[in-house]
C-alpha cells in the first residue's frame, strides 16, 4: 500500500519525483474522454521505467493466442485495445543535451490532476548534467466537449543560461503493446503529411484494417508573442517530426502548443479520413488552447452537476469518490453503442481493454443514475448487437437451437479468453447480461426495451441454461456441473450456489418476459416467436427446471454453500494468513489456492446482493458472517459488495472499511498493481457503496427507497441522481435525510418504512430517527 498522493477534495496531487512510483502515477494521472485516452506519460523524453499508452476506443487487434496446451473450443486470438500513435511527444535539448528526467537532477516536481476542470498539470525544475537548469510547466487534456480533440501547452524557462533550445514536436506511431503475445507490432503506415505547423499520420491495423489518423497543429511562442521559427521536417517510418531551434536566455519563456485530433475509420470513411482530420485539427487550432480549455471546464462542470457526491468531514473519502467518478466518465460517455467499458479503461493494457461481465454487474447502476437513460440503454444494445456471436460461441461448445453463451472476454462478441476454467466454466456471466436487462427496465421504466431487444436476448440465454443443466437421479434435482463461480479461486466445481441461482432466475425472468410481451404486444410477439422458432412448450420445460433446481446449503449453519463439498475444506479465516501469504495469487501455488477455503471475491454474497429482497435480514447476516472472514478481496470487484451488505446489516465499521478499500484501491495501490492501469469497473462499485450502501437506495416496484445512515467519520454526504425523468438531490446528515426534487416530475419515495409524496420542485425531510446512531 502506497501513501504518496496528497489529500485534496478536487485534485490528485503528487509532490516530488520518485522513478519507482512513475508507472503507478502514469495510471493514476491518466486522461480520457470516452473516445480516446492516454496514460500520464511525459511529453519530453524519458529513458526510465515507463509504460507508454495511447488508446483509441473501438480499435483493436486480434493478437494470436498463446497457450501451452490447446483445448477444443479455445479462441484463436485475444482481441485487445492497442497502443496507438503518441501525439504528445516533444524532444527537448539544450545545446545538444537532451532533457530526460531519468538523467537530470529533478526538483520542485509536482503533478496535479484537476478533476473539477478536467486537465493534467505538471511542473518541475531540471538540472542537466552540464549544469544548465530549466523550469518546465506542462498542461494537457482530452476534450469531452469534442471527443476527437486533445491539446497540450508546454512552457520552458532557462534559469541560469543562454543558449539554443531545440524543440521537436512529433507524432510517433512506431509503438508496441507491452502485452503483445509474440512481440509483434500491430500498425502499418498508410500515409504521412507534414507542413510548417501541421502533421498528419494515418496508420492501419494489421488483420482488422482499422485506420486511425492522428493530426497535430503546432504553434510556438516566446513570452506571449507567437513566433515562426524555421521548421526542419523529420520523416521516419510511422513517425513525423517538426524541429525548431530557438535562441533563449533566462528572461525568456518558450512555449509550444499542440492541438491534436484522433479520427478512426469507425466514424469516418477511410478515403476521407485525413481530410476530415485536417478539418478537425484546423477548427480546434483556430479556437486555440485557452478556448478549448474553457470548453473543457464547462463540459466537466455539467458532468459534475449531474454526478457529484459531496462528503463533508473526510477529505480522503471525498477525494477518492471524485477520482472514481472522474475516471468512469473519462472512460465511457455512452454516446456510441459499439463501445463498452474495459476493466482498465484507457489507463493500461491488462485484460486487453475488452468487455467483461463487470459492465453489467457493476457499471450499469452508476450510469443509470448519473446519466440520461440512453447511456445505460447503449450498454445493453452493445450486447444485443452481439447476440449472434453469443449464439456462435455456444455452438462451438456444442449447444443448439439458438442458445447463447455470452463471452467472458470480448471486443466484437467473439470469446477471446483462453483459460479453460474461465472460458468454459465461468458461465454465470450469462446471468449478469439478463440481470442488466431487468435492472435497466426496473430503474428507467423503459418497458418498450423488452419487446424491442430484451426478450430476444433472454430467450437465447434461457435456452443455454436449459441445455446446461442436467437431471441428477441421486438428488432428484437439476444440477449444474463443472463451473467456476465469481470466486475464481475455485475451479471446476459442481453446483455453485450463485450460478444455480442465476440460471433459475434467468429461466423464470425470461418466462415472465414472454408472457408480458405476448399480452401487451401480441403482433410483435408473434413476429419474434417466428424469427426465433420459439414454441411455448419451452416455457413448461423452463418452469420444471426452476421448480426443481438444486441449491447446496448447510441447514446446521443456516447458510447457502458456495458449492458442493465446500465444507470439506479446512475451515480457516483470513486471520490465519500471514502478511507473507498475501496476495495468494502471487505467493501460493494454484493447487494450494484451489484446495483452500479462501474466497477471491463475493460469490454467495454476490447472489444475496442481487436478490436481497428474497431473503430475510438474518439469512443475509448468517451468510455474510460466515463468508466474509474467508474472503481475501483479491479482486477489485469484491469490497463494494461487502460494503453494501454490511451497510444493510447496520455494520457501520465494516461498511466503511470496505468502502475505503474500494474507493482508494488505486490511489493507495492496495493490491500493488496500479502500475498496470486503474480498476475502472470496480470504481463504479465505489459509487454503489455510497448510494446503495450508506444511502440505502433501492428501486422496488417502480419506487425509489432509501434506508440511510451516516458513517461516523462524516459530517454529511449528498449526491444527485436521475430517476424516470426526475432529478433528485439527496442529503444525509446526523439530523436526518432531505430529498429535493429539482424537476417538474412528481414522485412517490419511501424512507425506511415511511412512504412520502415528493412534489415537483418540492422536498421532503425525515428526522434523525431514520439515521443509525454513530457507533
Amino acid at each position: 500500500m502506497k501513501n504518496y498522493i496528497k489529500a485534496d477534495e478536487w485534485k490528485i496531487i503528487e509532490e516530488g519525483f520518485d522513478p519507482l512510483l512513475n508507472k503507478i502515477s502514469e495510471s493514476i494521472f491518466s486522461l480520457g474522454n470516452g473516445r480516446m485516452g492516454q496514460r500520464a506519460n511525459f511529453e519530453e523524453s524519458y529513458t526510465g521505467d515507463t509504460l507508454q499508452g495511447n488508446y483509441i476506443a473501438g480499435v483493436y487487434y486480434p493478437d494470436k493466442t498463446r497457450v501451452g496446451w490447446w483445448k477444443n473450443g479455445y479462441p484463436e486470438s485475444l482481441a485487445k485495445v492497442i497502443n496507438a500513435a503518441s501525439w504528445i511527444g516533444l524532444d527537448i535539448s539544450v545545446d545538444g543535451e537532451t532533457l530526460d528526467l531519468a538523467q537530470a537532477e529533478v526538483s520542485n516536481f509536482r503533478r496535479e490532476l484537476n478533476m473539477r476542470e478536467g486537465y493534467l498539470l505538471r511542473s518541475f525544475t531540471a538540472r542537466l548534467k552540464s549544469g544548465k537548469t530549466l523550469e518546465v510547466t506542462a498542461q494537457r487534456f482530452c476534450s469531452i466537449a469534442n471527443d476527437e480533440v486533445a491539446a497540450l501547452r508546454y512552457n520552458i524557462t532557462p534559469v541560469d543560461f543562454s543558449g539554443t533550445i531545440k524543440l521537436t514536436a512529433f507524432i510517433d506511431g512506431d509503438v508496441i503493446n507491452q502485452d503483445s503475445n509474440y512481440g509483434e507490432k500491430f500498425w502499418e503506415q498508410v500515409e504521412g503529411k507534414l507542413s510548417d505547423n501541421e502533421a498528419y499520420l494515418t496508420l492501419r491495423t494489421k488483420k482488422t484494417a482499422f485506420e486511425v489518423c492522428t493530426g497535430t497543429s503546432v504553434s510556438v511562442f516566446k513570452g506571449k508573442e507567437q513566433v515562426h521559427p524555421e521548421m526542419e521536417a523529420v520523416y521516419k517510418e510511422k513517425y513525423l517530426g517538426q524541429t525548431f531551434n530557438m535562441a533563449c536566455s533566462p528572461e525568456d519563456t518558450l512555449s509550444i502548443c499542440k492541438v491534436a485530433a484522433n479520427l478512426s475509420s469507425e466514424n469516418h470513411p477511410k478515403d476521407l479520413l485525413m481530410a476530415h482530420c485536417r478539418q478537425v485539427v484546423q477548427a480546434a487550432a483556430a479556437l486555440g488552447f485557452e478556448q478549448l480549455l474553457q470548453a473543457q471546464v464547462a463540459a466537466w462542470a455539467s458532468k459534475w452537476q449531474e454526478s457529484d457526491i459531496v462528503i463533508e468531514g473526510d477529505v480522503a473519502a471525498q477525494q477518492a469518490i471524485r477520482f472514481n467518478i472522474f475516471q468512469l466518465f473519462q472512460t465511457y460517455t455512452g454516446k456510441d453503442d459499439r463501445l463498452n467499458i474495459g476493466p482498465k479503461g484507457f489507463t493500461g493494457e491488462k485484460y486487453g481493454g475488452s468487455t467483461f461481465w463487470d459492465t453489467e454487474a457493476y457499471c450499469l447502476p452508476f450510469y443509470l443514475a448519473t446519466a440520461e437513460p440512453a447511456v445505460g440503454r447503449n450498454l445493453l444494445i452493445y450486447r444485443y448487437k452481439q447476440l449472434d456471436k453469443a449464439i456462435e460461441n455456444a455452438e462451438k461448445l456444442g449447444f443448439k437451437n439458438g442458445a447463447a453463451l455470452y463471452p467472458m472476454v470480448t471486443m466484437n462478441g467473439e470469446e477471446c479468453h483462453n483459460e479453460w476454467e474461465i472460458t468454459f466454466e465461468e458461465i454465470h456471466r450469462n446471468g449478469a447480461i439478463a440481470f442488466a436487462i431487468y435492472n435497466y427496465i426496473r430503474y428507467t421504466g423503459d418497458e418498450a426495451y423488452m419487446a424491442d431487444y430484451g426478450l430476444e436476448v433472454l430467450i437465447a440465454i434461457a435456452r443455454f441454461w436449459k441445455q446446461r443443466v442436467n437431471w441428477s437421479n441421486d438428488k432428484h434435482r437439476y444440477v449444474i456441473l463443472g463451473v467456476t463461480g465469481p470466486n475464481e479461486y475455485e475451479n471446476n466445481v459442481d453446483n455453485n450456489w450463485y450460478t444455480n441461482l442465476m440460471a433459475s432466475w434467468c429461466l423464470k425472468y425470461a418466462a415472465e418476459a414472454v408472457y408480458q410481451v405476448k399480452m401487451q404486444l401480441p403482433k410483435q410477439y408473434r413476429q419474434l416467436a417466428g424469427k426465433l422458432d420459439f414454441k411455448e412448450k419451452e416455457l413448461a420445460d423452463w418452469a420444471v427446471i426452476v421448480e426443481k433446481m438444486y441449491y447446496p446449503q448447510d441447514p446446521k449453519r443456516g447458510i447457502f454453500l458456495q458449492q458442493d463439498g465446500y465444507l470439506d475444506k479446512e475451515p480457516l479465516t483470513v486471520k490465519h494468513l500471514s502478511a507473507s501469504d498475501r496476495p495468494l495469487n502471487q505467493k501460493w501455488s494454484w493447487d494450494r489456492i484451489l484446495r483452500s477455503c479462501f474466497i477471491k471475491q463475493a460469490d454467495v454474497l454476490q447472489g444475496l446482493y442481487f436478490f436481497e429482497e428474497d431473503y430475510d435480514l438474518e439469512t443475509i447476516r448468517r451468510n455474510f458472517d460466515y463468508y466474509e472472514p474467508k474472503t481475501v478481496h483479491e479482486s477489485s470487484l469484491s469490497p463494494c459488495v461487502h460494503s453494501i451488505l454490511a451497510a444493510k446489516l447496520n455494520d457501520e465499521a465494516r461498511a466503511y472499511e470496505f468502502y475505503l478499500r474500494t474507493a482508494r484501491l488505486d490511489l493507495d495501490d492496495y493490491n500493488n498493481d496500479t502500475e498496470d492501469g486503474l480498476h475502472i469497473t470496480s470504481m463504479a462499485g465505489t459509487w454503489m457503496s455510497i448510494v446503495e450502501g450508506f444511502a440505502g437506495m433501492r428501486v422496488r416496484e417502480g419506487q425509489l427507497q432509501f434506508n440511510p445512515f451516516l458513517p461516523g467519520k462524516w459530517e454529511a454526504f449528498s449526491f444527485s441522481i436521475l430517476f424516470r425523468g426526475a432529478r433528485l438531490n439527496i442529503r444525509i446528515t446526523e439530523h436526518g435525510i432531505k430529498i429535493k426534487n429539482d424537476s417538474a416530475v412528481p414522485l412517490t419515495v419511501k424512507v425506511r418504512e415511511s412512504t412520502r409524496q415528493l412534489a415537483a420542485y418540492g422536498e421532503i425531510k425525515a428526522d434523525d430517527s431514520m439515521i443509525w446512531p454513530v457507533m
